[in-house]
């Protein structure tokens, strides 16, 4: 939600009117006081969202109406939870979400979709009528209570090292994590760390260069631009961090990660490699930000949307929420019985993925001294 960010967004090519991203931002104004604002975009697709409607918009195709244009209160390309709505009291922020359905209503759009959100914005919306909907991502937090850590009290502090993380996996993780670890490094690849104003011109380049190739790998174009990363190596550059793999002397991968150093909180980004090598992407997006975030005394890793095969790395599931309002009467209670459906296999989901936690707990014992 950084003006720099999403400038750059908007400079940079990648969120703009031609990309199917029309910025309407929205203030609400007490006389001269700025109460509430918040970013609005004007959609005619649902791509770089992170919250999958096209089931929704192909409903309403097939009943001959237009799903798009419809309005988005998000941070394109971004699915990190956090503030959506900003406002001087909750008060405004009710008085904000009124004005977006109002809004949309007089503009005729078929739908407002406000994405990750945190709680206090999702309160205010919930109060005005708008249906929740969830989704799953997967986060590491660098903590110790409810560990069995050998030799280590539980006392909810942070991990001191690596091999400490380890060390709080069950037996079959931690084996399988150092196999994958050894077969980059028996591979001849090492990496390197560099923050902020460390990374120069050519680093990015050599990042862009890896992100690419990524996106084309898979048959897509990439959302961003090489200019809005150079915007943000001028504009952000202390939000930023870069993990570089070498080879006999040649740098053959790289993942870029977002930190917000007052928080204490790491996103993960993207990645890229130019040779294959087994293992490598583990390496590259989990265990080196992991042994960073370790070092510097982050408390949470956010690996972002969708991906079973981060709990293995123990990213544990947690839900985040978005927010939807729909204007046709039909549609609306469609949409509502089918997030109530939805809502409830996504408890179950969760339900299943704690099962299969590979984060060792710590024994409770009965008032008889041994395990219930």
């Amino acid at each position: 939600m950084r003006h720099e960010y999403l400038l750059a967004m908007h400079r940079g090519g990648c969120a703009t009117p031609s990309a199917g991203w029309q910025a309407q931002f929205v203030t609400l104004w007490q006389g001269d006081v700025l109460m509430a604002a918040c970013p609005m975009y004007l959609k005619n697709h649902s791509y770089g969202e992170y919250v999958f409607d096209w089931a929704w918009a192909n409903a309403y195709g097939q009943h001959g109406l237009d799903y798009y244009p419809k309005a988005l209160v998000a941070v394109p390309f971004t699915p990190v939870p956090g503030a959506r709505l900003l406002a001087v009291d909750s008060a405004s922020k009710g008085a904000l979400v009124r004005a977006l359905v109002a809004h949309a209503a007089t503009e005729q759009l078929s739908s407002l979709h406000l994405l990750f959100l945190q709680p206090e914005d999702v309160q205010v919306c919930q109060e005005e009528g708008l249906m929740l909907r969830h989704t799953v991502q997967f986060h590491w937090h660098n903590r110790q209570e409810h560990l069995e850590l050998p030799g280590v009290a539980s006392g909810g502090g942070g991990l001191e090292s690596f091999e400490q993380f380890l060390g709080c996996l069950q037996q079959e993780k931690r084996k399988k994590i150092r196999q994958e670890r050894r077969k980059v490094a028996d591979a001849g690849v090492t990496f390197r760390w560099m923050a902020g104003r460390q990374i120069n011109a050519s680093e990015w380049d050599f990042f862009y260069r890896c992100y690419e190739r990524t996106y084309l790998e898979h048959g897509n174009a990439p959302y961003l631009s090489r200019d809005f990363f150079h915007r943000m190596q001028h504009t952000m550059p202390e939000n930023w961090l870069l993990f570089v793999g070498e080879r006999q002397g040649r740098d053959i991968a790289c993942s870029l990660i977002g930190i917000d150093p007052v928080a204490r909180v790491a996103y993960g980004r993207y990645w890229g490699a130019l040779e294959r090598v087994d293992c490598l992407h583990f390496e590259a997006c989990y265990y080196q930000p992991l042994a960073w975030c370790i070092a510097h005394g982050y408390q949470r890793f956010e690996g972002g949307a969708q991906g079973e095969h981060k709990m293995a790395r123990a990213l544990l599931p947690v839900k985040t929420t978005s927010a939807h309002w729909l204007a046709h009467p039909s549609f609306a209670e469609a949409v509502e019985r089918f997030l109530v459906r939805e809502g409830q296999g996504i408890e179950q989901y969760v339900q299943q993925l704690e099962q299969h936690s590979p984060v060792k707990r710590a024994l409770t014992l009965s008032s008889s001294g041994r395990e219930p």
